[in-house]
This record gives C-alpha cells, structure tokens and sequence, in this order.
C-alpha cells in the first residue's frame, strides 16, 4: 500500500489524535476514512448492501433462452 507523509502543527496532530481514539481506530485509519469521504465514493456505503433487498415478485431473473435459438455470429 502507497504511504504518505504529512507536515502539519502539533494542535492539528492533537486533534486528529483526539478524534481517532474517540473513534477507536488508528490515526492513520482515521486519516485514509475521511481523505475517502472528501474525494467521495463511487457507490454510497450501503450500496452492495441492497442485493435481494428488493420483495417484489414480479422483480425475478429471466429464464435462460437455449442456444439453438442463438444466430450465427460472424468470425472476426
């Protein structure tokens, strides 16, 4: 994993410090959690969370069609 160093005061450091063990995480964890937040993600955190959430009975996976029925594909 990429590392990286970071020049800041010692009242900022404190306050990290501080926030990571209210937390209960590592100062560098806490650190990684929020440049993420601020870059933002490319699925809201709950997101693969909803697989099957949905109790819809019409909401069902296609049957599987038989490949005689597939046509000719031409050969590149």
């Amino acid at each position: 994993m990429p590392q990286i160093s970071l020049n800041i005061d010692k009242t900022v450091f404190e306050k990290i410090e501080k926030i990571a063990k209210q937390k209960k995480t590592s100062v560098s964890d806490w650190v990684e959690d929020t440049i993420k937040t601020t870059l933002g993600n490319d699925y809201p955190d709950d997101f693969f969370e909803l697989f099957g959430a949905i109790k819809d009975d019409t909401f069902v996976e296609p049957f599987e069609i038989d490949q005689k029925y597939d046509i000719q594909r031409e050969q590149l």
